[in-house]
C-alpha cells in the first residue's frame, strides 16, 4: 500500500464539480449566459438552495473556506439583508414560485449569527417558495457557539440535520490548528441536538493535521464513537497555503505528517469506523446504516454538489452570499468573494456574481461520469467519442495493472482498496485538468 501512495500521491481537484473551479472557461460566462442556464429547464422548479455565512469570531488556521473574522454582531443585519436581495433577484430570474427541496448553512460559522436573526433570514426566504413534505434542511454548528436557542429555532424552521466541526480532541493539536473544544462541550450539543428531535447529528474529523499522530487519531474516533454521531466526515487535511487569505502559514509544513503516516491514519480510522457499524459512502464519509445518506448510497440515489454528498438531488442549486457558488447543471457561477464588492454589486441593482462556466455537451457528459465515480466508484464510458475512451481507458490502464479498479469493455469499477484513489481516477476522466497542466500547484495532495 505504501507504494501505491507514493505513486498516486499528486495534486489533485476533490470533485465537488466539473470542470473544477480552476478550469472554468469564463470566455463561456457572463451575467445573461448565467441565466439563460438557469432558466434553460423550466420544467424543473426544484431547488437547494446553499447560504453562505463567513463571519466567524476567530481564525481557525486548518481552514481554507472564505470567511470574515470579527467579534462585532452589528453585521449580522447588513449581511442579511443584502443575501434577502441577491434572493429577490434570482426570484425574478426563476420566474415561477420555485420548490424548496433542500436548504444548507454554511460558513464561516453560520452559528455566529443570532438565532432571530436567522429565523428572519430564512422564514423570509421559505415564505416566498413552495415547501414540499421531503425537504432537508441543515447547517454546520460550532460545538462552543451552538446554544439551544440556535437549535429549537433552527428545528422549528424545519432544520433536522446539522453537522459539528471536530477535527481532533487532543489539546496540542488544537492549539496548532487554533479550535480548542473539549470532548463535554462536544457531547453536551450532540446530546442537546438529538433531544430536540434532530434526526442526523454529524461530526466532522480531519487526518493529517499539524502535529496529529496516529494516536490522536485514534483517541478522537474512541471519543467519537462514545457518541455515535449518525454521520461521519473524516476528511484529509486539504494543505493550500498558497491561497489567499488562508491561514495556513501559521505552522511550518514538517509539522505535518507524512502521506504514509496520513494514509495509515485514514486506515486505522477507516478500520474502527466499520467495526462500529459505519458504512463508507463516497470519499470521506462514513454513516449509520439507518441514515438516510447510508440508504442513498446503497440505492444509487447519492449526489454530490458544492455541498458535498446529498440525499437530495435539485438540477438547481443556487448559493447566496459572498463567494457562494451556483450550479445550475448547465453552468456554474460564483458570487465576489470580497464582501464590501459583494455589497456595492447588490446596491448597484447587479447580481453579485464574479466568475463562472457553461458547461459544453462534453463537459455535461464528463460531469456525469465523475458524478458516478465519487457517489457510486463507477461509472461507464457511454457518450463519449472513440478517441476520449481510448484516451481514458489508457490512463486507467495502470490502476487496472495494480489492481485498483476493473476496465470491462465500457464499464469502470473501483475495487475497495482503489476507493483510496478516487480522485486519482477522476483525474482519468478530466479533460480540461488533462488540456492546461500548469506548472504551478493548484491543488491539495490526493492521499
Amino acid at each position: 500500500m505504501q507504494e501505491l501512495i507514493q505513486k498516486y500521491n499528486v495534486p489533485g481537484p476533490r470533485y465537488t464539480s466539473y470542470p473544477t473551479v480552476p478550469f472554468w472557461d469564463e470566455s463561456t460566462y457572463n451575467t445573461t449566459s448565467w441565466i439563460n442556464s438557469l432558466q434553460k429547464d423550466n420544467c424543473s422548479r426544484e431547488i437547494s438552495l446553499y447560504i453562505h455565512l463567513p463571519f466567524c469570531e476567530s481564525l481557525c488556521t486548518f481552514c481554507a473556506c472564505n470567511k470574515r473574522i470579527t467579534k462585532r454582531h452589528e453585521v449580522e443585519i447588513p449581511y442579511i439583508e443584502a443575501v434577502l436581495k441577491e434572493w429577490k433577484m434570482y426570484l425574478e430570474i426563476l420566474q415561477e414560485k420555485p420548490i424548496l427541496k433542500e436548504i444548507h448553512l454554511g460558513g464561516g460559522t453560520p452559528t455566529f449569527f443570532d438565532p432571530k436573526h436567522l429565523e428572519y433570514l430564512l422564514d423570509t426566504i421559505k415564505k416566498s417558495c413552495k415547501i414540499p413534505e421531503d425537504v432537508s434542511y441543515s447547517f454546520e454548528g460550532h460545538p462552543n457557539n451552538t446554544t439551544e436557542d440556535h437549535l429549537r429555532t433552527l428545528s422549528q424552521l424545519g432544520f433536522d440535520r446539522v453537522s459539528y466541526g471536530i477535527q481532533d480532541y487532543n489539546p496540542k493539536v488544537q492549539i496548532a490548528i487554533h479550535r480548542i473544544q473539549s470532548f463535554e462541550t462536544v457531547k453536551r450539543i450532540t446530546e442537546q441536538s438529538r433531544a430536540l428531535g434532530y434526526n442526523s447529528v454529524s461530526h466532522d474529523l480531519i487526518y493529517g493535521l499539524p502535529l496529529q499522530s496516529l494516536e490522536d487519531v485514534v483517541s478522537t474516533i474512541e471519543k467519537t464513537i462514545e457518541l455515535m454521531p449518525d454521520r461521519i466526515a473524516f476528511y484529509s487535511y486539504a494543505h493550500v497555503p498558497w491561497t489567499k487569505g488562508n491561514g495556513q502559514r501559521g505552522y511550518d509544513e514538517k509539522d505535518l505528517p507524512s502521506a504514509e503516516l496520513k494514509r495509515q491514519q485514514y486506515e486505522v480510522g477507516k478500520k474502527m469506523l466499520e467495526e462500529k457499524g459505519y458504512i463508507e459512502i463516497g470519499m470521506d464519509h462514513f454513516a449509520l446504516p439507518e441514515d438516510e445518506l447510508a440508504k442513498a448510497f446503497q440505492n444509487q440515489n447519492l449526489h454530490r454538489n458544492f455541498m458535498g454528498y446529498t440525499t437530495t438531488k435539485t438540477d438547481k442549486m443556487i448559493g447566496l452570499g459572498v463567494s457562494a457558488i451556483s450550479d445550475s447543471w448547465y453552468g456554474f457561477s460564483q458570487n465576489l468573494k470580497n464582501i464590501n464588492e459583494y455589497y456595492n454589486s447588490l446596491t448597484k441593482n447587479e447580481l453579485p456574481v464574479s466568475r463562472g462556466h457553461i458547461l459544453n455537451e462534453t463537459d455535461l457528459i464528463i460531469k456525469r461520469k465523475i458524478l458516478n465515480l465519487m457517489c457510486h466508484f463507477e461509472t461507464d464510458l457511454e457518450g463519449l467519442d472513440i478517441n476520449t475512451k481510448l484516451e481514458i481507458k489508457n490512463d486507467l490502464a495502470e490502476f487496472e495493472s495494480d489492481e485498483l479498479l476493473t476496465i470491462k469493455d465500457n464499464m469502470i469499477k473501483v475495487k475497495p482498496i482503489g476507493k483510496a484513489f478516487i480522485r486519482n481516477v477522476c483525474m482519468a476522466f478530466d479533460l480540461r485538468l488533462k488540456a492546461k497542466q500548469t506548472q504551478s500547484q493548484l491543488f491539495s495532495m490526493t492521499i
